[in-house]
């Protein structure tokens, strides 16, 4: 939010507390404190901090201003302030989960660990699903091996949390050069998902390296991810190839145990709780281990997802560049450039990326994504072709990049070319419901292989019967083959799906003309130039043709446009 805004909602907030009773003596904070509400419950944090704090300076002793200001302070990832905020709470024997779970970020940055297990058995601690194993890494910390041991024991008959506690149990015994115990964690099925992510099969991968088992690592990552790896896991790779140990550094200590400890924690969350909610527990992994890349990215896609693009654009561009994620940084970097409005700083961002980092497919993806977007097709197609060329070898991945080619050569008037992506990409992944879809629409534009295309139309339907621009598709090659009623059953149901599109809502007014219904085509063509986007005008809903359909009826329209009547393409394709 710019400055501009936020003293304009200030000063329309202001004016809204001039009702409160007694608001003549108490302006400042009355505005302060309503500004500063509402930034947080848009997700402004920065504007929302900067109000909480000016609320402060009239009530400094207030527990909710200061539990808001510190969970606005530490959704940015300033532990310090929100740790003095959540202090000023707790000396007064209030209760401030944020502030305590700052004053505990502040705490295990410092490595005070005893001051850590003091709080957690005060019942001052971050919540029962991290404070089991704050525990036990901080008692690592504490040089407490066996403690810590018996504290990851007792997280394991946690219902829920038995997963974590024999993920992070192994990653303490592997941080300490205990190998053989760390593998016999690894090799156990831990359950919920824990040692299937990426984190988890790269540091056993590093375990087995150490125990003398590079075949054995190599073949964890080959069945793990697939073929085409990120320089992470080709820098992963060679070293296993070259049969040195590959160090394990990925915890260098009970610091960075805890850092993992909220990183995983919150990835566990993030399917459930609210994305603010989540970002508290990425930022305080970032606190403790600034260079825990995924934290980072993980603070940055929640902050996309709640709005905040500026923010999330500087929290992308704090990975260096000679981290082995900087691609990933910069292309969700790009996106939220995009997202504001700043095009042409996300092109230049991403066509750099591509000077540095052009070997990644997803590289030159993203980009060629980004030119098709902006109907640049011909350096969309050049950049899809790269892409497809930095495989080494076929992989069915590929399909999607066949398919965004495809729709690049159509649109830009290569209707050969597009088809033979498309086939391409169906070649890889046969009952593709999109690609299904795509061609099978664009073959009835073609007025070609119609019966084929039916066949692919009906096929992609019944993978995706609820998927409302498919049953519109269905619906239309209905229409082409002049089986007008059967059109109408389609997209009158197309229409429910997507009521507000203007295509389908064109398509069925033409139905409609079609079987006679010709008050209702009008009816429905007026629905369509109503949900027409004047500024991205999309070359299947032409207001241009719209309005002369209803001056003068679809009949008039084909005669002048040089098409066969109605009628008569009934007959024909009947």
């Amino acid at each position: 939010m710019t400055g501009t805004n936020r003293h304009w909602i200030r000063a329309g907030l202001l004016a809204a507390a001039m009702t409160l009773p007694g608001a003549a003596g108490a302006q400042g904070v009355a505005g302060d404190y309503l500004a500063a509400r509402h930034a947080g419950m848009t997700g402004d944090f920065a504007a929302a901090a900067e109000y909480y704090d000016r609320t402060l300076m009239h009530d400094g002793e207030s527990p909710e201003f200061l539990e808001r200001a510190a969970l606005a302070h530490l959704s940015l990832g300033n532990v310090a302030r929100a740790a003095d905020l959540g202090q000023r709470v707790i000396a007064q024997n209030q209760s401030t989960q944020v502030g305590q779970m700052a004053v505990l970020a502040r705490e295990m940055g410092l490595e005070n660990y005893g001051a850590v297990l003091a709080a957690i058995d005060e019942n001052r601690g971050a919540g029962p699903l991290v404070d089991g194993l704050i525990r036990a890494w901080s008692l690592l910390g504490q040089g407490d091996m066996s403690s810590a041991l018996n504290a990851f024991d007792a997280v394991a008959d946690t219902q829920g949390l038995a997963p974590f506690a024999g993920y992070h149990k192994a990653l303490a015994l592997a941080s300490v050069g205990d190998f053989e115990g760390a593998e016999a964690l690894f090799s156990q099925e831990m359950g919920g998902g824990v040692d299937a992510t990426r984190q988890a099969i790269i540091a056993r991968a590093t375990v087995l390296s150490q125990l003398g088992r590079a075949e054995d690592a190599l073949e964890l990552i080959d069945r793990s991810f697939s073929a085409e790896f990120d320089p992470e896991l080709r820098a992963l790779v060679a070293a296993l190839e070259e049969g040195e140990p590959v160090p394990f550094d990925r915890i260098r200590g009970a610091k960075d145990g805890l850092a993992e400890t909220f990183y995983t924690i919150g990835s566990a969350l993030s399917a459930e709780a609210s994305e603010d909610f989540v970002l508290l527990y990425a930022r305080v992994a970032q606190h403790l281990a600034p260079d825990h890349t995924d934290a980072t990215l993980m603070a940055a896609e929640l902050l996309r997802a709640l709005g905040q693009f500026e923010t999330a654009a500087e929290t992308y561009d704090t990975v260096p560049r000679d981290d082995p994620a900087f691609h990933a940084a910069e292309i969700g970097r790009a996106e939220a450039l995009r997202e504001i409005g700043r095009t042409d700083a996300a092109l230049e961002a991403l066509q750099s990326l591509a000077e540095t980092h052009g070997e990644l497919p997803v590289v030159q993806s993203t980009l060629a994504d980004f030119l098709r977007r902006q109907d640049r097709y011909e350096a969309a197609i050049a950049a899809y072709s790269r892409a497809l060329d930095s495989y080494s070898e076929p992989d069915r991945a590929q399909w999607f990049l066949y398919y965004a080619r495809g729709i690049a050569q159509e649109r830009s008037g290569n209707w050969e070319a597009a088809e033979a992506d498309f086939r391409a990409a169906l070649e890889l992944n046969p009952e593709q419901p999109q690609v299904l879809n795509y061609l099978g629409y664009s073959l009835v534009e073609q007025q070609e292989k119609l019966d084929e295309a039916l066949d692919m139309i009906e096929r992609a339907v019944a993978a995706r019967p609820d998927a409302g621009y498919i049953v519109d598709s269905l619906g239309w090659v209905y229409y082409r083959l002049g089986r007008y009623d059967e059109a109408v059953g389609q997209l009158e149901r197309a229409a429910e799906l997507m009521p507000i599109d203007p295509v389908v809502n064109d398509h069925l007014g033409d139905a409609y003309w079609a079987v006679g219904r010709e008050l209702e085509a009008e009816f429905m063509w007026k629905r369509a130039l109503s949900f027409v986007d004047f500024e991205d005008v999309s070359e299947d809903a032409d207001p241009d043709r719209i309005r002369r359909k209803l001056e003068v009826g679809l009949d008039r329209v084909l005669e002048e446009e040089g098409a066969a009547p109605l009628s008569v393409a009934a007959e024909s394709d009947g």
